[in-house]
């Protein structure tokens, strides 16, 4: 496997096991940024609502990415690809932009939340020995989140199979950590017995939701990028379901407790607040490393959707060190935490509910010729679709005028009635050539 290929994958080709897929899910989503989701809410709904929240945003969002993933062993193409009948190539090459982008910011904010929480941890155990040192990097936010971004890279850059094993190795010391970290939430919250701070609202119950979905969907864009490469389409399905909702359901709670705990969403702070700063650390930069994988792998595919001729290795290398240099700016990345989330939503759930339209409503019959059409830049494919971009824009909009009361089954309803209704009175002849 090449670490950034976007032509199909040979069915021989196929020998992923949903067990390593189920491991990179797990991987991308145990990261500080889903504790930082229930860490959100804490503000606006009281722990027993927010867990709420967080089960009933999980399982949704989660289960619109897993009934995509299924597409990837029949389709064998990456997500961007995938995107294209409906879309459009110019139109699926919008949707590669907003994948591009986004990722530099997951990218930037996993590492600069790492190597904080790395650099305390740090300082921590080596204590007085550091302030003997001028400048001493072991303490150094900074360089703490330049070596994750590094080392993220180097393993994305040698390919799937690097990281599979990667993961093998990670995830499961990122479980165990995370069973400490749930011991020590849980001897948080008998601490504070009784006493917890009364939620001071700001966010609805239906924008709460809004955030929670919106977090996992960020995950819809890479629903094929990894299960191209198993060969059970219900396998992928399950083994996607089960990372994103078991490890969401466990891990944003936690968040919740540990910020009502600190008085604070710093992830670093929390960790530290209930007494799990040095392992905290360790899960962090584990966490870091496991997401970046995907985040960089996705960008890559994102690109040479593209730039088809960009060299694999520049492309990696280029998208890895970026989004490291911008997480080592120090800035506000997480102030403006929430409003990514609706974002995000607003944009990707209607690409959701548009695939969902056009894989299964329409049973689009997949075989040899429907693959090879998706790489005709002369096809039926190409330029901009007016069905799907109309019902992408309608989504969207639905999503925004929704507000408070909740855009997440308005944009889903509205992109699948839109697509669908103009895919009966438009075939693919019907696009602009841009």
């Amino acid at each position: 496997m090449n670490a950034a290929a976007i032509r199909p994958v040979d069915r021989a080709g196929q020998t992923q096991s949903t067990a390593d897929l189920f491991l990179i899910f797990v991987g991308a989503n145990i990261v500080a940024t889903t504790f930082q989701v229930g860490a959100s809410l804490v503000p606006s709904f009281s722990l027993r609502t927010a867990i709420a929240l967080i089960a009933a945003g999980s399982v949704a969002g989660s289960a619109l990415v897993a009934a995509l993933a299924a597409l990837g062993p029949r389709l064998r193409v990456p997500s961007v690809i995938a995107a294209r009948p409906a879309l459009g190539i110019t139109g699926a090459g919008l949707v590669a932009v907003v994948l591009y982008v986004s990722n530099f910011a997951w990218i930037a904010i996993n590492n600069l939340i790492a190597g904080s929480a790395c650099a305390r941890a740090a300082a921590t155990w080596l204590g007085p020995a550091l302030s003997k040192v001028e400048g001493p990097a072991a303490a150094s936010p900074t360089a703490w989140a330049i070596a994750l971004g590094i080392a993220a890279t180097f393993i994305v850059w040698r390919g799937p199979r690097a990281v599979a094993r990667a993961d093998r190795v990670a995830v499961p010391l990122m479980l165990a950590v995370g069973v400490a970290l749930t011991v020590a939430c849980i001897g948080a919250v008998r601490a504070s017995g009784a006493a917890q701070p009364s939620p001071t609202g700001g966010l609805t119950w239906w924008r709460g939701l809004d955030i929670v979905i919106g977090y996992q969907v960020s995950w819809i864009l890479m629903f094929a990028d990894y299960s191209r490469y198993t060969r059970s389409a219900r396998g992928s399905a399950v083994a996607v379901f089960v990372g994103l909702a078991a490890t969401s359901v466990w891990m944003m709670p936690l968040g919740a407790i540990a910020a009502q705990a600190a008085g604070s969403s710093d992830p670093g702070a929390m960790l530290e607040h209930v007494g799990l700063g040095a392992a905290g650390a360790v899960l962090l930069a584990l966490a870091t490393l496991t997401t970046n994988f995907v985040n960089i792998y996705m960008s890559s595919l994102a690109w040479k959707s593209l730039m088809p001729r960009a060299h694999d290795g520049s492309v990696v290398w280029s998208i890895g060190l970026v989004g490291t240099a911008l997480g080592a700016v120090p800035g506000v990345w997480l102030e403006q935490y929430t409003n990514f989330m609706v974002i995000l939503g607003a944009l990707l759930i209607p690409v959701g509910g548009i695939l969902i339209a056009h894989y299964y409503l329409r049973q689009v019959v997949v075989d040899e010729a429907f693959v090879a059409e998706l790489y005709d830049a002369s096809g039926p494919f190409r330029g901009v679709l007016l069905p799907g971009m109309a019902a992408w824009t309608a989504g969207a909009a639905a999503y925004f005028l929704a507000g408070s009361a909740g855009g997440t089954i308005p944009a889903f309803a509205v992109s699948v009635l839109v697509y669908w209704v103009g895919s009966r009175f438009f075939d693919s002849r019907h696009h602009l050539s841009l």
